[in-house]
């Protein structure tokens, strides 16, 4: 059904501040960055708030001055650095502030704290309007603008709304991604990238950021696509989740949806904030806690809708919709065999659709570690013969010519210990052979 692919190249374009951005900001997603030959702060202010970095040529810390006091924020186990440091950096990244400094090649964090724990929610429009960046002490070569990423994940390529990819003049290709941020998925945004198909290389092009009551968020594992004169976009609601707290059940907590916004804007180029709505995609007859990782094409005059649903979490297999609207979705199939099986994605290939699928090491061992390919009822009717890199890699898959490229991310961190889970991942591009 599909060739066999090789590995082409490996790429992991890191970026802290991307200059090309201003302040204020639109979203909760802001860096500022310099070099130091010794004592320096980096600051970010809106209002009575102010949040600074400090790094003293030692140690890293943090504080949080709010008019109700202020607060100071170490760790003592990665707090302390060595010699050789030569940028300093503060990013906001949703609620998380994080402080972080680059040694030997690598950005590592040192400090951290999640604001809303402090009394401040920095994702509200009216604090960002106001929010600054300033630094003190011997910043040099000062860099401000959007957090960029440690790593990209969740690449999906931009479509019609046929499923065929939506190419530039001169042949480039378009990707979002998430963006991975210094923890875990809150402090991720949605971003998009130029593909050159023949160089690979990558080129960053935007972001994208969702208001939903009433917070503007960086909701990621995003479709992008182009439906007549506008553009629609289908996201997963990861920038608010919070997981169920397994010691405390009584605890309150967020679950995972997929919500859907429009736009005749250029969403190709430059930041974007979406007004978006909920999605509403059937799970009917499923144990459903939440779902996720969605991708449409229209087909025949219908929509078909390839997502993900969460028995618990994370315990997930696909799922596949269609109906004559968007509103208008009724279940088709669902492989609830699987235990950790996601990035569904719908592709058109001989005047069908198949349904592509990434069978995550957590499922049953006779499913584990590759790439399903189903038809439209969830039957399995190949595997797609790529590398299973670590983590949940996607089949985004790209026909170019009489050939095809498959897009990938793998699961290796960046950031040092102290972010835990989400700074993944590298992107690995195959080609077929």
């Amino acid at each position: 059904m599909f060739p066999e692919f090789k590995i082409v190249r490996r790429q992991r374009p890191v970026t802290i501040a991307v200059e090309s951005s201003t302040f204020p900001r639109p979203a909760a997603n802001a860096a500022i960055e310099a070099a130091c030959d010794g004592p320096v702060s980096l600051s970010f202010t809106s209002g009575g708030d102010v949040l600074t970095g400090f790094y003293d040529g030692r140690r890293v810390s943090l504080a949080v001055a709010t008019g109700s006091g202020r607060t100071s924020h170490a760790s003592r186990r990665h707090g302390r650095v060595g010699r050789g440091v030569g940028r300093f950096a503060l990013t906001l990244t949703g609620t998380m502030l994080t402080a972080l400094t680059y040694e030997g090649g690598v950005w590592v964090a040192r400090a951290r704290v999640d604001l809303t724990e402090v009394g401040i929610e920095p994702r509200d429009e009216s604090w960002l309007a106001g929010l600054t960046a300033g630094h003190e002490g011997s910043a040099e070569d000062v860099r401000s603008g959007a957090f960029g990423q440690l790593g990209l994940r969740d690449i999906r390529v931009v479509t019609y709304a046929d499923g065929s990819p939506f190419r530039e003049d001169d042949g480039t290709l378009l990707l979002t991604a998430t963006s991975a941020g210094p923890g875990f998925f809150p402090t991720a945004h949605t971003s998009v990238w130029a593909l050159d198909p023949v160089t690979y290389d990558l080129v960053h092009r935007g972001a994208l950021y969702f208001v939903r009551d009433g917070l503007v968020y960086g909701d990621h594992a995003t479709h992008l696509v182009r439906d007549g004169d506008e553009w629609l976009v289908t996201t997963s609601t990861w920038g608010g989740f919070k997981a169920p707290d397994k010691t405390d059940p009584s605890k309150p907590w967020s679950p995972v949806g997929v919500t859907i916004a429009r736009s005749r804007a250029d969403l190709t180029r430059g930041e974007h904030v979406l007004d978006s709505t909920p999605l509403a995609l059937p799970t009917d007859g499923l144990m459903s806690v939440g779902v996720w990782d969605p991708h449409v094409v229209r087909r025949d005059d219908q929509w078909l809708v390839g997502y993900v649903s969460a028995r618990k979490y994370f315990d997930f297999h696909t799922v596949l919709a269609s109906g004559p609207s968007l509103d208008a979705l009724s279940l088709r199939a669902a492989r609830t065999d699987r235990t950790a099986t996601e990035g569904t994605t719908l592709v058109p290939l001989g005047g069908t659709v198949v349904v592509g699928a990434s069978d995550g090491r957590d499922n049953p061992r006779r499913v584990r570690a590759r790439y399903p390919i189903f038809d439209l009822d969830l039957n399995e009717v190949a595997e797609l013969r790529s590398a299973y890199v670590t983590n949940l890699p996607w089949p985004t898959l790209i026909p170019v010519g009489d050939e095809w490229l498959h897009v990938a991310f793998d699961g290796t961190p960046h950031g040092g210990r102290l972010p835990g889970y989400g700074t993944h991942g590298e992107v690995v591009i195959s080609r077929s052979v």
